[in-house]
């Protein structure tokens, strides 16, 4: 256990200074894998380009009814959880496709949620228009 206090955030901000990158964000239909190898690729090249992933967005399609398929689709959006951890997002956004069952979705979201969390990372949930 360690004996020293922590500062929280204000320690870590204040010694924050404005850095020579452009944040963006990424769409993960245009990632080709979220394989390690892939991703430290892309990571590379960005952050050669002067950018860096603040935010990794995806479509969840939960199916309404079927659990295998919601397990599966649950599957695929760890995945992006850890792609957005890999390439330094803080944030993954679900925008959620129409259909869904609502309960489903939220229990769903929900162990995503944490698993985020874990993972230094903030889902954002984005309802469909």
């Amino acid at each position: 256990m360690s004996t020293t206090q922590s500062g929280g955030i204000d320690a870590a901000l204040r010694g924050c200074r404005p850095a020579e990158v452009d944040p963006i964000v990424i769409e993960a239909a245009d990632l080709e894998s979220t394989a390690p190898d892939h991703l430290r690729d892309v990571k590379a090249a960005l952050s050669a380009r002067g950018y860096q992933p603040a935010t990794l967005s995806v479509v969840a399609r939960f199916e309404a009814g079927d659990t295998l398929a919601t397990q599966r689709e649950a599957d695929r959006l760890r995945e992006f959880v850890r792609a957005a951890s890999f390439l330094g997002a803080g944030r993954l956004e679900v925008r959620l496709d129409d259909g869904a069952e609502p309960d489903a979705v939220d229990s769903a979201l929900s162990a995503l949620a944490e698993r985020a969390r874990r993972e230094g990372v903030d889902l954002a949930r984005i309802e469909s228009d």
